[in-house]
C-alpha cells in the first residue's frame, strides 16, 4: 500500500515536472509568446533546473537543448524510481537496463509530446468557439498552428466548419496507438 502511494506521488510529482519541462522546449521552439502569462509561469517554473543546464548544454539552431534534456532526466529518474519501487533491482539486472530505460524514457517524452500536441489543438478549438480572445489563445495558437497548417491545405472547411483540429486529433491518436506503443512495449522487453 506505501509503495502504490509512492509510485503515484513520484508518478505525478515528476511527471508533471517532465511535463513543464518539454512544454518549455515546445514554447521556445515554436516562438510562442513569452510575455504571456502560461509562458513565463511554465518558464518561472523550470528555470531552477534549466539556467544551470543551460552552462553545461547550449542551445542549438534555436532550440532550448537543456530543457529537453531536463524533460529527459526527469522521465530516467522517473522510470528508475517506479522500476525499483516495483522491485526491479538494477544491478543484479546489468549494465543494459539501464541503456533500456533511457530508452523508454525516450518514448515516454515522444508520447508525452504526442499529448501535448493533442491538448493544444483541443483546446484551442474549443476556445475558438467559446472566447477565442483569451490570454491563453497565443500560446496555443503556436503550438497548434504547425500542425493544423499542413492539414488545413489537404482538408476545406465545411460549412465553415475548420476540420483539421479533428484530422490532427485523430493522426495524434493512431501516433499514440501504432508506433508509439509498439515502441513503448519494445522498450519494457528491453528492461
Amino acid at each position: 500500500m506505501l509503495v502504490q502511494a509512492l509510485q503515484f506521488l513520484l508518478d505525478t510529482v515528476l511527471g508533471l515536472f517532465a511535463l513543464v519541462a518539454l512544454l518549455r522546449f515546445f514554447l521556445q521552439l515554436v516562438r510562442a509568446p513569452f510575455r504571456n502569462p502560461f509562458s513565463q509561469f511554465v518558464a518561472a517554473l523550470t528555470d531552477f533546473a534549466v539556467r544551470p543546464l543551460r552552462r553545461v548544454i547550449p542551445g542549438l539552431f534555436g532550440m532550448d537543448l537543456a530543457s529537453l534534456v531536463l524533460a529527459w532526466l526527469t522521465e530516467f529518474v522517473l522510470v528508475l524510481a517506479l522500476f525499483w519501487l516495483a522491485g526491479m533491482f538494477m544491478l543484479k539486472s546489468g549494465p543494459l537496463v539501464f541503456l533500456a530505460i533511457a530508452v523508454l524514457a525516450v518514448v515516454k517524452l515522444l508520447k508525452l509530446s504526442v499529448y501535448i500536441v493533442l491538448g493544444a489543438v483541443f483546446i484551442q478549438a474549443i476556445l475558438s468557439w467559446v472566447n477565442p480572445y483569451s490570454p491563453l489563445a497565443p500560446v496555443l495558437s503556436s503550438l497548434a498552428n504547425p500542425f493544423l497548417r499542413p492539414v488545413q491545405r489537404i482538408v476545406p472547411p465545411v460549412g465553415n466548419v475548420d476540420l483539421s483540429p479533428l484530422a490532427v486529433l485523430l493522426a495524434g491518436e493512431l501516433l499514440l496507438m501504432l508506433p508509439i506503443a509498439w515502441l513503448e512495449s519494445l522498450a519494457m522487453q528491453l528492461a
